[in-house]
């Protein structure tokens, strides 16, 4: 670990650089971002945006004596560089390595971890006010884009700057892109302030005219005029002074916005204009597309995928396109993540039956509510991870009142290097136990299509909210071949994999793949759990009669999951009859797993098939065929 001096060692000389060796070492850093990211994957086109922004903001405000809390920490990889981890940002998102966002783990001027956005503003004022009850004087600043500032916990955070009493400095990274484009009043509202070119004309001919220190003290002229061509400003109107807009890649012009809010002793918010890419033309063209990468070729901007692969995410955005052309009723919904869920089809040939509300995935669900109670079929994509921000939504607006919302939850299960804010491995625990919600959980992609059509023609047999959970993983083959023949079994239905005797694997959805050759050479019963909820009753009666060890598995938290149902069902209805029958639930213990790639992971937690078979192995010969413990 560097000691304190080392790590602001570059820092320092970053602070003493004129302002052309600035803006070289401003390519040096994107050049190094580019080819450390085109070799472990990573947030691109955010982190690409924000250099010159991070380098004056760090020439102005202290990173290690002032709170600077970075939004979603997406963005931070310039932080990460500035602040001694020059040489570990190779090892990013690697197993072993450093995070691809702010983690307090990691060092301690990450001063707030995040994966999911919003978050900043309301934690930069519990900062300031414990700074205040300790009598430590420091700046907060907060840094946030303005597709995050739409989300509903930075809006309410937002709201409460003024009654604080809060000093905080509010950096918006205005981009006109969060993931995917901004949608909303007030992405629209920051956009016209973005593209009005008149007032951007204007302030810097009035600029030219006088030198900068008046130029910005005569602030309120620039801010009358702005008025009267753009509009009210928002953030005037709940109590904030707002400066700017300002060129986010002039480093000259931000440090001296940076200088005079830093000196301004009430709240304040700088706009500054940046744009996401900056400096590589393939993300400058496609922001989206390079936000999030996985493995690339810099030179060319070739994204390396195993050929003839196909992700489950394209074989549920697809197969909701072919049964949206049958069923004028499907409506597709998302949370800003259009292109991560695969409805990018869906948007372009159903538009009108296509729903981004941005990122805003409680509003999203509740959406998707009023949808199903005019008889529509509302399908709603969403993370995981994201889907948790709406868990009182799915309570109180759809699983009460037993309304037809299907949730597609994409990225169930252990992610990869995106790392613990982003595995998908709660959604059981936290939807099992709501009344009339049912998870469905296919073990390969064709079985997904099947769940989808079957679902959703089906929609009056099986009614109520329903969430079809799926992995961030590939298969090969033919796409188009998923769409052959629909298999119209009940996708409540478990299925056996291989037929053993003595010991059964239960394992819930795609990792029951994992286990399909182990299975056949020890001859155990695999069965591929397609339902969590409601339990196949019937065929867990079946396993339990013909077997006498029965091992539960799934890429999900055992506290709370499928292991616990089962057993839980065989206590209230079968414990007299399975007294010899002995029940293990395999799954993720109490604990955040860290980052790596998905397989990865999926042996550092055991689920692997040589891990499974140890398992059960030095398990099973504890006892007898007929489950006896031995002497």
């Amino acid at each position: 670990m560097l000691d304190f001096s080392a790590k602001r060692e570059l820092l320092d000389k970053v602070k003493n650089m004129n302002y052309d060796e600035l803006y070289e070492f401003s390519e040096k850093i994107r050049n190094y971002m580019i080819d450390v990211v085109s070799k472990n994957g990573g947030h691109l086109a955010s982190n690409l945006g924000t250099v010159e922004l991070t380098i004056a903001l760090y020439r102005v405000f202290d990173p290690f004596e002032d709170y600077i809390i970075w939004d979603t920490g997406h963005q931070a990889y310039t932080h990460k560089l500035l602040t001694g981890r020059w040489e570990e940002f190779k090892t990013l998102r690697k197993f072993g390595g450093i995070s691809g966002f702010t983690n307090i783990f990691e060092d301690s001027v990450d001063r707030f971890g995040a994966g999911h956005v919003g978050t900043s503003i309301a934690a930069a004022l519990g900062i300031e006010k414990a700074l205040n009850l300790s009598k430590k004087e420091a700046n907060v600043v907060v840094v946030i884009g303005d597709g995050a500032l739409t989300s509903g916990q930075a809006l309410e955070a937002l709201n409460q700057v003024k009654s604080q009493n809060s000093k905080i400095k509010i950096i918006l990274n205005s981009n006109g892109m969060s993931i995917a484009k901004n949608v909303g009043g007030l992405s629209i509202l920051l956009e016209s302030l973005r593209t009005s070119k008149l007032y951007i004309t204007l302030k810097e001919r009035i600029k030219k005219g006088m030198n900068e220190g008046v130029e910005f003290e005569l602030k309120k002229i620039k801010e009358a005029l702005k008025v009267a061509l753009v509009g009210e400003d928002f953030f005037e109107s709940i109590g904030l002074k707002h400066f700017g807009p300002i060129d986010g890649h002039d480093i000259r012009t931000l440090e001296e916005a940076l200088k005079q809010i830093k000196a301004y002793p009430y709240p304040t918010v700088l706009t500054v204009f940046t744009t996401k890419g900056k400096g590589y033309h393939y993300s400058e063209a496609n922001p989206t597309k390079y936000h999030g990468v996985e493995k690339f070729d810099p030179d060319t901007g070739y994204f390396e995928k195993p050929e003839n692969s196909y992700s489950y995410s394209e074989v549920f955005g697809k197969t909701l396109v072919k049964i949206a052309e049958e069923d004028d009723k499907v409506v597709a919904l998302t949370a800003a993540m259009p292109d991560g869920t695969g409805l990018t089809p869906f948007s372009k040939e159903f538009p009108d039956r296509f729903v981004d509300l941005g990122i805003t995935e409680q509003s999203v669900v509740t959406y998707a509510g009023g949808l199903s109670t005019i008889g529509y079929k509302p399908v709603v994509a969403i993370y995981s991870t994201f889907l948790q921000r709406a868990y009182d939504q799915i309570i109180h607006d759809i699983a009460l009142q037993n309304l037809n919302v299907l949730f597609a939850i994409d990225r169930a299960g252990l992610v990869g290097t995106d790392g613990p804010t982003h595995h998908g491995v709660f959604d059981i625990c936290y939807l099992k136990s709501i009344p009339n919600m049912k998870i469905l959980t296919p073990i390969d992609a064709k079985d997904l299509a099947n769940m989808l059509y079957i679902v959703i023609k089906q929609r009056n047999k099986y009614n109520g909210p329903i969430a079809i959970r799926y992995p961030r993983d590939v298969e090969f083959g033919n796409l188009d071949e998923i769409y052959g023949k629909i298999e119209y079994e009940s996708p409540f239905k478990w299925k056996y994999i291989n037929i053993g005797k003595d010991i059964a694997l239960l394992s819930v959805g795609t990792l029951t793949k994992e286990y399909i050759e182990m299975c056949k050479e020890k001859n155990w019963t695999l069965v591929g759990v397609r339902s969590v909820k409601p339990l196949d009753e019937e065929s867990l009666k079946e396993i339990i009669s013909n077997h006498s060890f029965i091992f539960t598995i799934e890429e999900g938290m055992i506290n709370g999951g499928f292991g616990e149902s089962v057993l839980s069902y065989i206590n209230e209805n079968l414990s007299d009859e399975i007294t010899n029958v002995k029940i293990k639930n395999i799954g993720i213990k109490d604990e955040f797993i860290t980052h790596g790639t998905r397989y990865e992971l999926i042996k550092l937690v055991g689920l692997d098939s040589e891990s499974i078979k140890k398992y059960v192995e030095k398990y099973v010969e504890k006892f007898d065929l007929k489950g006896v413990k031995r002497l």
